[in-house]
């Protein structure tokens, strides 16, 4: 199973909970303070929600957080890495790596503007007390 990922920043979690939750009819998985993700079946989307993301240096709330792909397995995120790293691309491996409130294993590179992608596997579920940034590598980009 794999399914895109969209990262947003927002400006209130909890009115945009509402309206997501109601745009595609799905309660949200997981809500910790300042953060909520979703797992929508139609279409496959997995979106998160990150609240006052502007303080984290992005200086837009609202804007792209950054992009990504959920898949099923370690193994995945390891193949992923090493295909893109075949190619000629720059990645940057996080494996075990705590980031909003999960412990995941991923790869992430940047797109030709600049656009962090990661590809990733949800390994644990983490405390409250990691927060989104967990044990700091989280959401970084590949110039991380």
């Amino acid at each position: 199973m794999a399914r895109l990922q969209l990262a947003l920043n927002v400006s209130d979690l909890d009115e945009a909970i509402g309206f997501y939750s109601t745009l595609f009819a799905t309660p949200p998985a997981k809500v910790r303070p300042g953060y909520a993700n979703f797992a929508v079946a139609d279409p496959p989307l997995k979106l998160v929600l990150i609240e006052h993301a502007d303080d984290r240096g992005s200086g837009v709330v609202g804007a792209l957080n950054h992009l990504g792909v959920e898949v099923g397995e370690p193994a995945e995120v390891a193949a992923a890495s090493a295909r893109l790293a075949g190619e000629g691309l720059d990645t940057v491996d996080q494996p075990g790596t705590t980031c909003c409130f999960a412990v995941q294993d991923k790869v992430w590179v940047d797109d030709p503007d600049a656009t962090p992608w990661e590809i990733y596997t949800v390994l644990a579920d983490a405390p409250v007390e990691t927060g989104i940034a967990g044990d700091g590598n989280c959401c970084a980009t590949a110039e991380a």
